[in-house]
């Protein structure tokens, strides 16, 4: 996993949990939560690959 990668989501977390804050504070929860929701998408999509590297990795490791 690059540093690249680690800071892209570092900063995807920083501003989820800005807009978090923002809008639980301007009484839409709703919104908050929608908005933490694809923040957590996102970085799951971003993670695919580097898993898909960790999989490959243990089977040439392996022999499977």
């Amino acid at each position: 996993m690059d540093m690249d990668t680690v800071f892209r989501i570092a900063a995807i977390g920083i501003i989820v949990a800005v807009l978090h804050q923002v809008l639980t504070r301007a009484g839409r929860e709703d919104q908050a939560m929608l908005t933490a929701l694809a923040g957590l998408i996102v970085v799951l999509l971003m993670m695919i690959r580097e898993i898909r590297y960790l999989f490959d990795t243990v089977k040439a490791t392996f022999g499977i």
